[in-house]
């Protein structure tokens, strides 16, 4: 009976007579003991027979796997050690693509697996992994080719390549690998090495190994799937809540990145993270670079960002999360905090990189501390520091991230998300600068508004100047009783029936501007509304004073035009008897109205503030000055000092401005066409109406129709020079041509353009014409309704006609001595025409 030894050694000579013999004659009991499942075999006929039965049973047990909730590796290893077997390999090794830092790289998953080796042996530890590029060994050939190979001799390839052999110190003979693809991209390599029993591995070994690298495929496909599910999950909730967080805090850039940040820490999957913000002075004060300059002191050195900024991190917010969670905020942080000591962050800040780093404990060249960084006993092992960078390219911040919650390296997925957040969070800065602007702007607003009201605000001597308390009681105004001072300032203006203020022909001519402030009190006090609605004469009369001081010295739309139109608002309510449509309230808010509704004007009309492009033109869309003088009677309205609305209700106030509103936008004559055909609706149903009590009820209980009467007023209040006597009328007619001649000069030598004839002074002779068509399709429908309406304001519509006759006879002047320069010029041209036919040729002249 042969011995043990030579029995093998005869086998190991003959290999063919050993496989023939292993196909026939092998003891069930010796396979059935290599697979993990006992099978009850009995008569098996061969080898192959009990070959297909053991793969079944592989097989149902590859399915069984991938049902299970395992973790990959775990799965990935059971195939691996299957394929180990079936191929009769000395051992399998599983390779994981991904990415970091933007450049793709293989790491070692599942390391020396062999049919009866443990999970725990050979899953391999994040940072014991060996990483290498995708350009290197065979391995990396797999993962760009995406093709499988069988090498027979590793010596023999020249793409192999010993990089792994000598970290491991064993020796690669020959290799069946293949990649793991998810459609066009690589998600690993199997490899199998070196044959047992042979010195290659078969055709045969070949198919079983591509044969089950299909299971590999289908564990790796199911994690990937998983996986990504995983990340968009999580990139949608970060944008999401980080998006809801940023537009919910617009205040300042540290809120708003604190808020955002903490709300997505679940989704970040991560141990902790730190935000570091960076000052963003790009100039120092002149003050700062004496030392520098003086040579005290050392002029910076180091790092700076990319738009030349010193990195100077002004604030740190770290998040804790591995145990309880804990937030801290260390403004001016030291240079050895210790998310700063490394450098990384300030190398992040200077270059505007990512930097994606694993096993930072071995990195040389940034500081990385090895051990504990704080009592918690916190070790860093993995990090992924990242640039906040705004809109305009300018690094912001440096966040970065802390050990992978998996003990993983952090990947690309994990880049995109975090850099998707840092994205976000980069350009939700403009919100805040946004932010940050608009209250400049608006203090800016708030102090040119004090300046203004500073010059323009009537100041104690000029109150005194009417009040006159020091001369009658020596006392400041404050300190006088109001039912005195009431009494006293009536003395101290003129009576309405002195100088014709209920009166439609007023003129202004004969009175000073520091008159007509007077006379504009004295509306106030004859409307009943001074003592009802208890406002303080101090503050009347510095209202007044005020408004008077708020008009340019323009040539026409100044103080004066502003109280006539004043003036002619008070007489339309009083004389006209208007004012049965109207409350007090309603009266009082609409001479304030008048008297402010072209406060400010500059000169120029609303198309010259668009064609000039003027920051009024820019601020407001339509009615571009009026929405101005809006405005400025309401920046009024909110000074205590000056404001003659004060002792009204909140309800009542509201009120009061929003008479403002609808008087005030109602001198834009664009919008006088809108309305006149209402207007007009309202007096033909009014006219009929026998009993007036009837009228007064159908205008005074409908809102609507109040307003759209009072927008017409006040057309008719800013037109009303036009009824004015002729010698009123005339000056004032020639005063408006001359503000428009200027606008016109402005035009042609400001904006290079040629202005319409009613704005060009080299048309002045036609002044009368374009009156009269001013009249015709303008004016006259104002005036004819209101007479219609109200026979009161007859008078206006009556200087109309009488101004229209005056204008229509100085334009039929105009128009005849220009027919008779027509005529001469024709009979000019008709003698020369006679003299030119006398018998001469027209094609030659004979000298």
């Amino acid at each position: 009976m042969a011995d043990k030894d030579s029995v093998e050694k005869y086998l190991e000579n003959n290999p063919q007579f050993a496989k023939e013999y292993y196909d026939k004659k092998v003891r069930v009991e010796v396979i059935t003991a290599a697979f993990a499942e006992n099978l009850d075999i009995k008569d098996p006929s061969s080898y192959k027979d009990v070959s297909q039965i053991q793969e079944a049973t592989i097989i149902f047990d590859l399915i069984k796997e991938l049902q299970t909730e395992e973790a990959m590796e775990k799965s990935m290893h059971k195939v691996l050690q299957r394929i180990c077997l079936l191929v009769n390999a000395d051992r399998c090794s599983y390779f994981v693509v991904r990415a970091r830092n933007g450049i793709p790289e293989l790491a070692t998953c599942l390391f020396d697996v062999t049919p009866t080796s443990k999970y725990e042996t050979n899953l391999v530890n994040p940072l014991a992994e060996i990483v290498f590029p995708t350009d290197v060994g065979i391995v990396g050939l797999l993962a760009t080719s995406k093709k499988g190979v069988n090498v027979p001799d590793v010596k023999q390839n020249p793409k192999f390549s010993d990089f792994v052999d000598k970290q491991t110190g064993y020796t690669t003979k020959n290799m069946l690998a293949a990649p793991i693809l998810s459609g066009k991209d690589p998600l690993g390599v199997v490899m199998a090495l070196n044959k047992v029993g042979g010195t290659e591995f078969t055709k045969v070994d070949e198919d079983l190994f591509n044969k089950y690298l299909n299971f590999a495929s289908v564990v790796a496909l199911q994690h990937y799937t998983k996986y990504m599910w995983n990340v968009e999950s999580r990139r949608s909730q970060v944008l999401l809540w980080s998006a809801s967080k940023v537009f919910e805090e617009l205040t300042d850039i540290e809120r708003q990145f604190h808020k955002a940040l903490y709300t997505v820490r679940t989704y970040l999957q991560c141990e902790r993270y730190s935000v570091g913000l960076l000052d963003m002075t790009k100039e120092k004060e002149f003050y700062d670079e004496w030392p520098v300059k003086l040579g005290d002191v050392e002029p910076y050195k180091g790092p700076k960002t990319p738009d030349g900024r010193e990195v100077n991190f002004y604030k740190i917010i770290d998040y804790l999360l591995e145990a309880k969670e804990e937030i801290k905020v260390i403004p001016g942080p030291p240079a050895d905090h210790w998310a700063l000591v490394s450098g990384l962050p300030t190398y992040v800040a200077e270059n505007a990189f990512i930097c994606n780093m694993m096993n930072v404990a071995a990195d040389d060249y940034f500081a990385f501390q090895k051990a504990a960084v704080d009592e918690t006993g916190f070790v860093i092992k993995n990090v992924l520091s990242l640039p906040i960078v705004n809109k305009k390219e300018e690094v912001v911040g440096v966040a970065t991230f802390f050990n992978r919650k998996d003990g993983k390296p952090f990947d690309e997925q994990d880049e995109q998300i975090t850099e998707a957040l840092t994205q976000f969070l980069g350009w939700s800065v403009l919100n805040c600068d946004t932010y940050d602007k608009l209250n400049k702007t608006e203090w800016k607003k708030e102090i040119a508004q004090e300046m203004v009201l500073y010059q323009t605000r009537a100041s104690l001597a000029e109150v005194q100047e009417i009040l006159n308390t020091k001369d009658k009681f020596d006392m400041d105004p404050e300190d006088c009783d109001q039912k005195e001072m009431y009494k006293l300032l009536r003395t101290n203006i003129p009576e309405a029936k002195d100088v014709d203020l209920l009166e439609f022909h007023f003129s202004d001519f004969p009175l000073s501007e520091f008159d007509l402030i007077k006379c504009g009190i004295r509306c106030f006090f004859e409307l009943g509304v001074v003592e009802k609605f208890k406002v303080p004469a101090e503050i009347l009369t510095r209202w007044m004073y005020t408004v008077r001081k708020g008009y340019r010295d323009i040539t026409y739309h100044n103080w004066r035009h502003g109280f006539n139109v004043g003036q002619t608002m008070f007489c339309l309510l009083q004389t006209g008897r208007l004012r049965k449509y109207y409350s007090d309230l309603d009266a009082f808010a609409m001479v304030a109205a008048a008297f402010c509704h072209d406060i400010d004007h500059r000169g120029t009309n609303n198309l010259y503030q668009t064609k000039s492009a003027a920051p009024l033109a820019k601020l407001h869309g339509s009615s571009i000055l009026e929405r101005h003088h809006l405005e400025y009677s309401k920046t009024l309205m909110a000074e205590e000092n000056l404001n003659i609305f004060q002792n009204l209700q909140k309800r009542q106030f509201e009120t009061v401005q929003h008479l403002h509103d609808v008087c005030i936008i109602a001198t834009d004559l664009a919008l006088y066409f809108k309305k006149r055909t209402m207007f007009q609706k309202i007096v033909d149903a009014t006219e009929p109406m026998p009993d007036e009590k009837e009228a007064i009820a159908y205008v005074s209980n409908n809102p609507t129709r109040k307003e759209i009467i009072m927008a017409m007023m006040m057309t008719g209040c800013d037109l009303s020079a036009i009824t004015k006597p002729w010698e009123v009328q005339s000056k004032v007619a020639l005063m408006v041509a001359a503000e428009f001649w200027e606008q016109g000069d402005l035009e042609r030598n400001v904006l290079q353009q040629e202005p319409i004839p009613m704005m060009d002074r080299n048309k002045s002779a036609e002044l009368p014409k374009m009156q009269c068509g001013f009249i015709d399709f303008v004016c006259s429908f104002v005036y004819k309704e209101f007479s219609r309406f109200h026979k009161e304001i007859t008078p206006m519509f009556d200087g109309l006609n009488n101004n229209r006759a005056h204008w229509k006879e100085l334009a039929d002047v105009y128009q005849a001595k220009l027919d008779a320069i027509a005529n001469e010029k024709k009979k000019l041209e008709e003698e020369n025409k006679k003299d030119g036919d006398g018998g001469k040729s027209k094609t030659c002249t004979i000298f």
